[in-house]
């Protein structure tokens, strides 16, 4: 399968606090080994607080804000977890407007443990064959998406591939099987 993402850039979506550290830097790392460039976007450009579940953890620099970001830049999209991160970003018109224009765009998505919150949000999620942290299913559910508790699943029912995962557990897997689809992509 292809696994190169050379000459691919990669938005990383994430509000100014919350994103749960792991899931931003594993998908990055997986990523940039992958041969593709990582670009982190925010609510606004700027530091953005990282946590490990509830302890802040690293900063890291986001280029640009989600208003000022535009997916034709792009080859896919991650959205990493956290509780607090997806809660932020659905609350931002701009950032559900981003994630949005991916599915508009028929552009691989992949998001993990609470980030399909996001997706609800931007109502993208109905049906489609997702997975995400336990807490999210009756949401994901109630969205119209067909929620399984599997470590990855890779649903190409829809606009778009769309690849979620459970937890930061599922990471090995979640990045394999992101780097494979966004590679496949055009």
């Amino acid at each position: 399968m292809a696994s190169s993402l050379n000459g691919k850039k990669i938005a990383f979506l994430v509000a100014p606090e919350g994103t749960e550290q792991v899931e931003l830097t594993e998908p990055w790392k997986a990523v940039e080994q992958a041969g593709g460039t990582p670009e982190l976007v925010s609510t606004e450009a700027g530091k953005i607080q990282a946590f490990n579940h509830l302890t802040p953890a690293d900063t890291f620099d986001a280029e640009k804000s989600a208003a000022d970001a535009d997916v034709s830049e792009y080859a896919g999209l991650v959205l990493p977890g956290g509780v607090a991160n997806p809660d932020l970003l659905r609350t931002d018109a701009a950032a559900v407007a981003f994630a949005k224009s991916f599915f508009d765009a028929g552009k691989p998505v992949a998001a993990i443990c609470h980030a399909p919150w996001t997706l609800i949000e931007a109502d993208v999620v109905r049906g489609r064959t997702m997975t995400s942290w336990p807490s999210v299913k009756t949401d994901l559910v109630n969205a119209g998406a067909n929620w399984v508790d599997d470590e990855v699943v890779e649903c190409s029912r829809g606009p778009n591939t769309l690849v979620t995962s459970r937890k930061p557990d599922d990471l090995p897997a979640f990045c394999r099987t992101l780097i494979e689809t966004f590679a496949k992509s055009g």
